[in-house]
């Protein structure tokens, strides 16, 4: 961690209004004014994948925007002062091309890899879910192995192609089990509902190493049994979380682009990231925030609350140099 007398913190907003000041995410510093920078918060507004509504593009601007609002000094879940004992930063956003799909993963793999170069981790804000894939190839090579991937999610995002087209907000992970970019032994879905293309999507699905918490399991297990499920499958692999906003029902987050109904409340998912806190999680996603179906912010604040507890739950990890 670095030294808690050298964090560059957030602008206060017991001297400037959360309303004013930086528009960075939180008001956290850029990264180009921090020396050292241990957890980076970028953009990756992209959406070129999307198979109903586009939009994600402007996630990354929504979710800054939400975030001036948050409390971010002192999270009592985690008895953390998580911009006390490491520095964040904002990086801004990865550029990328919004007429070539494959391009522009490539761009997500360079300008990430760049960054874990120079920082500890990454939060990153989408965006489709394309970008997951350039993501896991990132932290695959911070990480020197594959990671143990949980994914939150209304829908499996493994199948093969859409119309053809290999690389999608729909096919990422079977991509990235393709390249064995995480642990078929460690990884699982949580929150998958609502109907499927083909009796056999979630055979193929179990074939690619994913076990599956359907989320109609909230409903008969308890948040407590969820998380242990979660932890014993992982156990003390590194950890890369991805989390599409649309896990979350539409009551909770409206603003997406593929919204399923009967989903998490956002009392579910804080819940259960809370438990993970101490595991090795070494860098997130959350995407698809598409702020033109949004409405009194409610997705975009729901995606910065979630941003902010995954900045918590880095300050826990105990192997975090």
């Amino acid at each position: 961690m670095t030294d808690k007398k050298k964090t560059i913190q957030p602008v206060s907003g017991k001297i400037v209004p959360r309303y004013a000041g930086p528009s960075t995410f939180a008001r956290l510093p850029e990264l180009r004014d921090v020396e050292n920078c241990d957890v980076a918060i970028v953009g990756v507004p992209f959406d070129a994948g999307t198979s109903y509504r586009p939009g994600a593009r402007f996630g990354p601007q929504a979710v800054r925007q939400a975030a001036r609002q948050l409390r971010t000094n002192y999270h009592p879940n985690y008895d953390v002062e998580p911009f006390v004992v490491q520095q964040v930063a904002d990086a801004g956003d990865i550029a990328c091309n919004p007429f070539n799909i494959e391009e522009a993963i490539q761009q997500i793999e360079d300008g990430a890899t760049s960054l874990l170069e120079k920082v500890g981790s990454i939060v990153t804000i989408g965006g489709d879910h394309t970008i997951a894939l350039p993501l896991l190839r990132a932290v695959n090579k911070k990480c020197g192995q594959p990671v143990a991937l949980v994914h939150f999610d209304a829908h499996l995002d493994t199948w093969d192609t859409y119309f053809g087209a290999p690389y999608t907000h729909g096919t990422p992970f079977r991509r990235a089990r393709e390249e064995e970019l995480f642990l078929d032994d460690a990884s699982m879905h949580v929150g998958i509902r609502g109907p499927l293309y083909s009796p056999d999507d979630f055979k193929s699905d179990a074939e690619l190493g994913f076990k599956i918490i359907h989320c109609d399991e909230f409903q008969t297990s308890t948040i407590e049994q969820i998380v242990k499920r979660i932890r014993d499958r992982v156990g003390d692999n590194p950890l890369y979380l991805s989390i599409d906003i649309d896990v979350l029902d539409p009551a909770h987050a409206p603003g997406t682009g593929t919204p399923e109904i009967a989903g998490m409340t956002s009392r579910e998912i804080l819940n259960v990231i809370r438990g993970l806190a101490g595991m090795n999680l070494v860098s997130a996603d959350v995407v698809e925030v598409a702020p033109a179906y949004d409405h009194a912010e409610l997705t975009s604040t729901a995606a910065a609350t979630i941003v902010y507890e995954l900045i918590n739950l880095i300050a826990t990890n105990p192997k975090k140099n």
